[in-house]
């Protein structure tokens, strides 16, 4: 691993650990085992390595991207929203924190929300594929219908471990809960034979 990479990791762990104000470069540069110096080579400043190691941790985070030519929504969108549960879990004490600071920083609020911003728009754009390929029946909002899906993806990955019996179980089977939930939502024929081919998949 180079330099770095191996300092933005040091500070995504420190950062989750002591918000913003006690992620000293000290403190960052005693994780990555180098010298403050070398923080301020690269990075210039601790407010720019913060910002840059916030925005790529939350970077990348669906793994099997929705299709541009759906073919089995139950499948896709199962896979999908496993990738994203994944990511919001694996990032929640980042994103906890983001959540508890933006009102003393407002700026981490750009980072913060990069990601699912993306993931949001990516969503919706699916969920027209669906409709004009007659995957839905009748009319829905792709806007709503995916600020519900993220919702409830976003509400399992941060609250699951303080109220796990709020939430589907097993965990592992709850982003396709989530999925079929919504396309039966949007009118989506079939949901209940393609999940049959997702249970053989998995």
């Amino acid at each position: 691993m180079d330099t770095r990479t191996t300092i933005l990791n040091a500070a995504v762990q420190v950062f989750s650990q002591h918000g913003f104000r006690g992620s000293t470069t000290r403190r960052i540069a005693d994780a990555a085992s180098v010298n403050e110096v070398t923080i301020f080579r690269y990075f210039g400043s601790k407010d720019a390595l913060l910002q840059e190691a916030i925005r790529g941790s939350n970077a990348n985070p669906v793994t099997s991207p929705l299709p541009e030519d759906p073919q089995n929504p139950a499948r896709e969108l199962t896979d999908w929203c496993t990738a994203v549960i994944n990511h919001l879990h694996a990032r929640s004490p980042v994103i906890r924190k983001c959540m508890g600071e933006m009102e003393e920083r407002p700026e981490l609020s750009d980072q913060a929300s990069e990601a699912p911003m993306r993931a949001t728009n990516e969503l919706c754009a699916y969920f027209r594929r669906l409709r004009a390929k007659g995957f839905t029946e009748g009319e829905f909002d792709p806007t709503v219908a995916s600020a519900m899906l993220i919702g409830s993806l976003f509400h399992d990955a941060m609250g699951r471990d303080m109220m796990p019996d709020v939430y589907p179980k097993p965990a592992n089977k709850a982003p396709g809960k989530y999925a079929r939930l919504i396309l039966r939502a949007l009118g989506v024929r079939n949901v209940e034979s393609n999940d049959s081919a997702v249970t053989k998949k998995s």
